[in-house]
């Protein structure tokens, strides 16, 4: 029961976060820059600390009795993991919910799973995984095939997108659909958006002795009824603070180079429902990591919890690129294309999420 009820929990956060982008899309007269970080300012700076606050008795005091080295690296993956957030929106902007979405969560996914184990190879610490095990155990090759098939799933990925450009380029697709669609530099910052977005799992085991903290006082107060489903919640208040400080220097970089700061008052344009839609992608945002700590509590096994989330997050993103006609008009090869790309990456990621669970 315990492993069904986390899959439940993966699979809303999955849920949450392919579909996040979606009231951006309702957002009318405004630049990206703006919805980006009114929308942020809700994921990062309000409803963290409002979710640990409803969770955690007096989870202020967690952090300012962590020690001090161990909140600059939760912060500094933060500020890492904002990058990867950032350019995240520039990728669905550029290539779509379906295409972005399954390019920079693949990517997320490989590096989510294997640069801490090279981490680990160079400075040892009891009871983590090596790059040297992953090479010398069953499990752990498992876990490397997982990976090159992920690659290999992204490369068929690109190759539909590159089909895509090329059809749109000829007229035969439709444009109105796909106005903003640019490949060359969609892919570019999805790559980027990729390998620093799993900066957030670094972030997460930097911060274990908060999510640690918190699940020792419960558990001293609910004897017998295993780890605390909120515990991460602490954690994920230092990570959004530097996914704030990321997020909010470049868009204000944006809004005045763009200047786009009249957005925020312009009457001209329907305010309320664009702060709502705003208030509603953040939040729906924050939703997914709320229950990814709630699943990966259950299932006790971070690597493999990542995996699932990332699987469940590009089935979801997929979905709505079907249903938003992303692909209309593109040629039956390429639709059959980046659905051969998607379900090798989702095949990629249940090999990797096997290997974990055999260790």
């Amino acid at each position: 029961m315990q492993i069904i009820f986390g899959i439940i929990y993966h699979f809303i956060g999955g849920f949450a976060s392919g579909s996040f982008y979606i009231p951006y899309k309702k957002v009318k007269g405004w630049a990206w820059e703006s919805f980006w970080i009114v929308g942020g300012i809700f994921s990062w700076l309000i409803v963290p600390p409002l979710a640990a606050w409803l969770t955690i008795p007096n989870f202020t005091e967690i952090i300012k009795e962590t020690n001090g080295q161990i909140l600059f690296l939760t912060y500094f993956f933060g500020l890492l993991w904002g990058i990867g957030g950032l350019t995240y929106g520039l990728g669905v902007r550029y290539l779509g919910v379906s295409l972005g979405s399954t390019i920079i969560l693949g990517l997320c996914a490989v590096f989510g799973s294997i640069i801490p184990s090279v981490y680990y190879n160079f400075f040892p610490k009891a009871g983590k995984d090596t790059f040297s095990m992953l090479l010398n155990s069953h499990w752990g090759q498992m876990v490397l095939t997982g990976i090159v098939v992920c690659v290999i799933g992204i490369i068929i990925c690109g190759k539909a997108g590159t089909m895509k450009e090329k059809e749109l380029l000829a007229g035969k697709a439709d444009v109105e659909d796909n106005k903003e669609y640019r490949f060359g530099m969609g892919i570019f910052v999805a790559i980027v958006s990729g390998v620093l977005s799993a900066c957030f799992n670094f972030g997460i085991e930097a911060g274990k002795d908060m999510a640690d903290h918190a699940n020792e006082i419960w558990k001293a107060t609910h004897p017998g009824q295993g780890n605390f489903l909120f515990q991460n919640n602490v954690s994920y208040v230092v990570i959004l603070w530097g996914g704030l400080t990321t997020n909010l220097i470049w868009c204000m970089i944006l809004n005045a180079r763009n200047k786009t700061f009249g957005d925020y008052g312009n009457k001209q344009q329907p305010l309320l429902k664009n702060y709502l839609f705003c208030a509603l992608a953040g939040t729906t945002w924050f939703l997914q990591f709320f229950f990814y700590g709630m699943g990966e509590s259950k299932m006790g096994n971070g690597a493999s919890s990542w995996i699932l989330h990332m699987a469940f997050i590009i089935l979801i993103a997929n979905v709505w690129g079907l249903l938003l006609k992303e692909w209309k008009g593109v040629s039956r090869k390429a639709i059959g294309t980046v659905i051969t790309g998607i379900v090798t990456i989702i095949l990629a990621v249940l090999i990797v999420g096997y290997g974990n669970s055999i260790k």
